[in-house]
C-alpha cells in the first residue's frame, strides 16, 4: 500500500512539474484577460492568489513550485476537459487552482488577496 502511494505522489510531482515548465508571466496573464468572462470569478480569483503568492519573496520555493504547476495546468490549452467545454469547461482547472490553494495557504496573505480583489474588481465588478 504504501509503495503505491509512493508512486502516486511520484507520477503527481512529475505532472506538477512538467506544467511548470509549460508557465509564462505573459501566457498567465494572455489566458486571465481572454478568458476572465468565461472562466467565471472563482477561478480566476484562484489563480490570482496563486500569482500573487507566487511572487513573494517570502514564499518558499516549494510552494512556488506547486503554484507554477497549478498555473502552468491553467494556462495550458491541454486539458482533462477541454476550456471550450460548454459549463464544464474550467471545473477541472478550479479543482487544480482550488488543490493548490489549499497546499500553500500559509503564503496566501491578506495582503495578495486585496491586490487580487482590486484585479478582480475591475474585471468583474464588485462582489456581490
Amino acid at each position: 500500500m504504501f509503495g503505491k502511494r509512493k508512486t502516486l505522489e511520484q507520477d503527481h510531482s512529475a505532472q506538477a512539474k512538467a506544467y511548470e515548465k509549460k508557465y509564462t508571466d505573459d501566457s498567465f496573464w494572455d489566458k486571465v484577460i481572454k478568458f476572465a468572462r468565461t472562466a467565471g470569478r472563482e477561478v480566476i480569483e484562484k489563480a490570482l492568489w496563486l500569482y500573487y503568492a507566487a511572487q513573494q519573496p517570502s514564499t518558499p520555493v516549494w510552494a512556488k513550485t506547486a503554484i507554477y504547476g497549478a498555473l502552468g495546468y491553467f494556462i495550458s490549452p491541454i486539458d482533462a476537459i477541454p476550456d471550450i467545454a460548454p459549463v464544464v469547461g474550467y471545473v477541472d482547472d478550479l479543482a487544480v487552482l482550488a488543490a493548490a490553494v489549499a497546499t500553500v495557504a500559509t503564503y496566501i496573505t491578506a495582503d495578495v488577496k486585496l491586490r487580487a480583489a482590486d484585479k478582480l474588481q475591475g474585471w468583474f465588478g464588485a462582489r456581490d
